[in-house]
């Protein structure tokens, strides 16, 4: 599977943060394996239609957000079909820069068009991760 390019990664962190302080890292073995399985589980959620399995994995600012189950899954259904429904999903690389955790994903959606899908993750205090926010990079905004 090819990787999300550098150039379309730090594009990103340079769109959705302050400016940068540091070179972007890759995120240790372990810690990407947790990530991984926490926006699977979320996605298998959807795929059930269990909006309070899926509503579980966001992190405390977007419960706070969206106030309610069916308010997130409406957001979803509405606005993230692909993620909400993707025909196939690969995950790419996990980095970490100025302190900001984001996991990149490969997703295609109902349409059969590809999005890049980057997922910001929030460490909990009981040492958990959270998605804290997702960002869609289609292959037009990717290939600048």
């Amino acid at each position: 599977m090819k990787r999300l390019p550098a150039l379309t990664f730090l594009l990103a962190l340079f769109l959705t943060g302050p400016a940068p302080a540091s070179e972007p890292v890759p995120l240790g073995a372990g810690e990407a394996a947790a990530v991984r399985a926490v926006i699977g589980a979320q996605l298998e959620a959807f795929q059930r239609d269990d909006g309070a399995a899926a509503f579980a994995h966001a992190s405390p600012t977007i419960k706070a957000k969206f106030g309610t189950v069916d308010s997130f899954m409406h957001m979803v259904r509405t606005g993230y079909p692909m993620v909400y429904r993707p025909r196939k999903v690969a995950f790419l690389e996990a980095l970490v820069k100025d302190g900001r955790t984001v996991q990149a994903l490969r997703v295609v959606g109902p349409d059969g068009l590809p999005v890049t899908a980057l997922y910001f993750m929030e460490r909990q205090a009981d040492g958990g991760w959270k998605i804290s926010g997702v960002t869609l990079l289609r292959r037009d905004d990717a290939s600048s």
